[in-house]
């Protein structure tokens, strides 16, 4: 039962998604007994990146129709690469997006958002997300799979091997695509990409107004931490809709949730029940969030937020 993984890239260098996929396949592959192979696309990163997570073989593609990304080119390029019975992706939104139309391509099950590695691999059956994070259930997937990693879940674990890189080639061309690239806006440099985030700091209505989010950036930026909102905020044009996070928006499982001033309402948490430790901040000690936190302060966001920053500070000898 060979395992195949598409190791994501950006801008040619592999994303931290794309090796928590190789270390989730490659914890797939140990139960088969198996190995992994990764397809990657215009990648410029050392093959090493990906023998260190526990791929065996790379299948390295330079192909210019997959320079932008389009799910059709994508799902018909990995699909002649694979000769396995498992896939492996991430659950970006690239990958997602791809995600169902390579499974009809192959005649494989679609099993998205898991966490864990399977307990068997004949059938496939591994635990998953459900009802918006509410519930796990566990499938049986018989026959070919093709499998979405939930990201910040499993975790990028080194489980080095000795590998080896071929150069393949495959036919997709500009006509495969059925998007036409207008052009292309790149965030901030610098920016934490928040599906990513270790930390994330996110901020709702409670603070009254965009012009208030300056503490929020400061104390994202002391933490190393991707800064998100609610839906409302992103709604009413405080924050940019990349930011949104919750049942509409992003899903995300950093290992530090902090909310300021957001109720927690049921659509929010959807979005946000991944993450190892919550802190909710909220001067309504009957928030529905505090029900879901680790930790939580009652209190003004107005005067807890820069005692943290101050804090923090003296933490780093910054103050």
């Amino acid at each position: 039962m060979a395992i195949f993984v598409y190791a994501e890239s950006h801008d040619g260098k592999y994303k931290k998604a794309g090796l928590e996929a190789v270390a989730y396949a490659k914890a797939v592959a140990d139960v088969a007994g198996d190995t992994v192979t990764a397809i990657a696309f215009n990648a410029t990163d050392s093959s090493e990146e990906l023998y260190k997570y526990g791929a065996t073989k790379v299948l390295k593609v330079e192909n210019s129709a997959l320079k932008n990304f389009d799910a059709n080119a994508y799902a018909k390029a990995v699909a002649e690469l694979v000769a396995g019975d498992v896939v492996v992706l991430p659950s970006t939104n690239d990958a997602a997006s791809f995600a169902p139309l390579l499974s009809l391509k192959l005649n494989a099950a679609l099993v998205t958002n898991v966490e864990k590695a399977p307990t068997a691999v004949a059938p496939f059956t591994v635990a998953r997300k459900a009802f918006s994070g509410k519930g796990i259930e566990t499938v049986a997937a018989a026959g070919k799979v093709v499998v979405t990693v939930l990201q910040n879940a499993f975790g990028v674990k080194e489980n080095a091997v000795t590998g080896s890189e071929e150069s393949v080639k495959v036919t997709v061309t500009d006509a495969d695509a059925k998007v036409k690239v207008l052009g292309v806006e790149f965030a901030k440099t610098g920016a934490i990409d928040l599906k990513e985030a270790e930390i994330v700091v996110s901020a709702g209505r409670g603070l009254k107004g965009p012009e208030n989010w300056g503490m929020i950036e400061e104390l994202a930026g002391l933490l190393g931490a991707a800064t998100a909102s609610s839906k409302p905020v992103a709604d009413i044009g405080w924050r940019p809709h990349a930011e949104h996070v919750g049942q509409t928006g992003k899903a995300i499982a950093p290992n530090l949730y902090i909310a300021i001033g957001i109720s927690g309402a049921i659509q929010h948490l959807a979005g946000v029940n991944g993450s190892k430790t919550i802190v909710v901040i909220n001067s309504d000690a009957e928030a529905p969030f505090f029900k879901a936190a680790d930790y939580g302060i009652v209190g003004d966001a107005f005067e807890v937020v820069p005692r943290l920053i101050e804090e923090v500070k003296k933490l780093k000898g910054l103050a």
